[in-house]
């Protein structure tokens, strides 16, 4: 039986813009993973789903408990650990009655949860968080606060889980323990990720796209098997369509010449005298009503290709994956970055050793919190380290995960224009044609953008800088779409510059061409 049933629902914004429309579908699987580009609507959809917005059009089903993480940042207030978790007013009763308070109220809330306080403890060190309960939130990282939502959710008595983009800032140890959670849950699983290694834990895929939902049975890599075959095929039928349309031309042709051969042999002949007028005039009529049939005929099969070919082209533009140009760096090999015994500011405190040529890929990894960010925000200038050296050779250009290198008022034409010294017109549209903004499209406004719409712009801004920098990129993969990574990660590879690059996505890095890793411990 299904979990829930969505019946024909669509979804409009105010400005009357149609995100997707009449999608039917049901959850049958106990773990199902939702992909598709950025912008689709995956978010919006599981919204609807959990009952957050309604939907313009079309019915869903009630679910009876249903809980949503979210991949925005959550605001805690002044919430505590022991709050958030709601354990608070419990603590608070142990800590009177082992201060002497024997009131039975203390007794009724304890009821038989005397070890509550050491539990919660051991709990928050094998989540790798402070294990002080009493912890303001808003004192945790990114990834602390991640691992406390999702710990909380999979603690609940909930018959769905919608889990939008969980693994955002996990560090490896994390996400191990975000499977093995989502493994042990007893419940339902509707995960948006583009995280590869957690979509292959999933038992069915769904792709939201503008042609609609699709549904793929099986993991993430029956789905890109899938995904492939599909892609093969049209580029055949399209082949086809082409060469039956070069076909129909070159027999048009021949046609149109053998019908004037005919006009000027039948000329010839009402010249010389030698058949009778009415013959000819028969003949010619014939002729002409053979011919215009057979070009009706011929616009009409010219037509049915064309629409054909029209249908499969825009088929392929929905699946075939949009091209990512980036500016191509540096060959030179001598060396741009030079750390000697740098201590950071924060983080861990040994010292750090490195050495970076103007082409080399260096993976920076590490728990969340041990300083990976602050070491690129070190070579950025923008903080200085406690002691040691650093030498750097060449400019720096920093990506950070907020995208501060675009201007969120700006179009998207102008802000690339404006940040690329010497970058023309049409080589600035041919680039945002590359990451999906064709026509008018680039002069939309960079703050109606999604996420990874933002980073892919951004992207763009750092690597065509024309004094060709060592690029320092913070987890640049965090918001992009599964195709949109697969593409980032293929550009990096290609690139003749280097980079220092912070992911927790080991299938990314790795596609990125990555020569050898520093992990910070």
């Amino acid at each position: 039986m299904p979990k829930f049933y969505a019946n024909n629902i669509s979804y409009q914004f105010d400005n009357g813009d149609t995100l997707f429309d009449h999608l039917t579908f049901s959850m049958n699987q106990k773990r199902v993973g939702v992909v598709g580009r950025n912008g689709a609507g995956k978010s919006v959809l599981a919204s609807i789903i959990s009952g957050q917005i309604q939907p313009s059009s079309g019915s869903i089903s009630k679910l009876h408990s249903c809980a949503t993480y979210h991949q925005q940042a959550v605001s805690f207030g002044q919430q505590n650990i022991a709050e958030f978790l709601g354990q608070a007013d419990l603590l608070d009763a142990l800590n009177h009655i082992e201060s002497g308070d024997v009131s039975q109220h203390w007794f009724d809330v304890v009821g038989d949860n005397w070890d509550a306080e050491p539990q919660l403890k051991r709990a928050l060190i094998e989540l790798n968080l402070p294990c002080d309960p009493f912890m303001d939130c808003n004192q945790l990282s990114g990834g602390q606060q991640a691992r406390l939502q999702l710990w909380q959710l999979f603690s609940g008595d909930h018959e769905l889980l919608i889990l939008d983009e969980p693994s955002n800032h996990l560090d490896r140890r994390a996400k191990q323990w975000l499977k093995h959670s989502m493994h042990e849950f007893g419940g339902h699983i509707l995960l948006i990720s583009h995280d590869r290694e957690l979509l292959r834990e999933m038992d069915e895929i769904w792709e939201l796209s503008s042609l609609g939902l699709r549904v793929y049975g099986g993991n993430y890599d029956d789905y890109h098997a899938r995904k492939q075959a599909e892609t093969q095929a049209l580029d055949r039928q399209l082949n086809q369509v082409v060469k039956q349309t070069k076909h129909l031309e070159i027999q048009q042709q021949k046609n149109r010449e053998k019908a004037e051969q005919r006009a000027a042999q039948g000329n010839k002949i009402r010249k010389d005298g030698s058949q009778p007028k009415m013959l000819l005039d028969g003949m010619k009529e014939s002729a002409e009503d053979s011919v215009s049939n057979r070009n009706k005929n011929t616009t009409l099969r010219r037509n049915l290709l064309d629409q054909k070919q029209q249908a499969l082209s825009s088929q392929l533009e929905q699946i075939k994956p949009q091209k990512f140009y980036l500016s191509q760096g540096s060959e030179q090999k001598h060396q741009v970055l030079n750390l000697e015994s740098v201590v950071l500011p924060f983080g861990i405190q040994a010292p750090i050793a490195l050495q970076v040529r103007a082409n080399d890929k260096v993976h920076l990894t590490g728990l969340n919190g041990c300083g990976k960010s602050t070491l690129l925000k070190v070579v950025n200038g923008q903080y200085s380290p406690l002691s040691g050296q650093l030498q750097i050779n060449c400019p720096v250009y920093y990506l950070d995960q907020h995208f501060s290198v675009v201007i969120h008022e700006q179009t998207l034409l102008d802000n690339l224009m404006n940040a690329c010294v010497g970058l023309i017109e049409s080589d600035a549209r041919t680039l945002l044609a590359g990451i999906g903004f064709r026509s008018d499209k680039v002069f939309k406004l960079v703050q109606t953008l999604s996420g990874g719409e933002k980073m892919k712009l951004a992207m763009l801004i750092v690597s065509h800088q024309t004094e060709k920098p060592l690029l320092l990129l913070d987890e640049p993969d965090n918001h992009l779409d599964l195709e949109s990574k697969i593409l980032l990660a293929s550009a990096l590879s290609d690139y003749q510059g280097g980079f220092l690059l912070v992911s927790h996505d080991e299938d990314f890095a790795l596609e990125a061409g990555i020569q050898r890793t520093l992990e910070l411990e």
